[in-house]
């Protein structure tokens, strides 16, 4: 079975580094999913879940605030502001982050930004959504 190197940088530190089967992104136009012997490339990342198949078949999920995939012959990267193992995330600070979020947006306050608050508010609901498929996987 062929892997890929996939290496996951934050800002802060090297999240994640290791062999792959396989990579599955949420890239600006939809999910990727990238094997060994893709076709190179770059795009650009939403706010969300990357999930890592190991060489075992094991997977390993990740939070990302956004950021830039590259896909080369031999490796994968994804750079970011912000990555945490979705395992690691606070459930009860995203919910937190979420409900000011939308309660800016709804009184347009000077307090913050509407484009802050929107970004905010898709960053919650992203790590929301990571910490349910994990529950979900967790499941099965």
């Amino acid at each position: 079975m062929s892997t890929i190197r996939c290496d996951i940088v934050s800002a802060e530190a090297e999240i994640f580094s290791g062999n792959a089967q396989m990579v599955v992104a949420s890239g600006e136009l939809g999910e990727l999913g990238i094997t060994p012997r893709h076709a190179p490339l770059i795009t650009r990342l939403r706010p969300g879940q990357v999930r890592v198949i190991l060489e075992n078949g094991e997977e390993q999920s990740f939070y990302v605030s956004g950021g830039i995939l590259e896909v080369q012959p031999q490796v994968i990267t994804v750079l970011t502001d912000t990555a945490v193992r979705a395992a690691d995330l606070d459930e009860a600070a995203a919910r937190k982050a979420k409900e000011e979020a939308e309660r800016a947006l709804a009184n347009r306050g000077a307090a913050m930004d509407i484009a802050e608050a929107q970004a905010q508010l898709a960053q919650a609901a992203a790590q929301l959504q990571a910490l349910e498929r994990l529950r979900r996987n967790l499941k099965h």
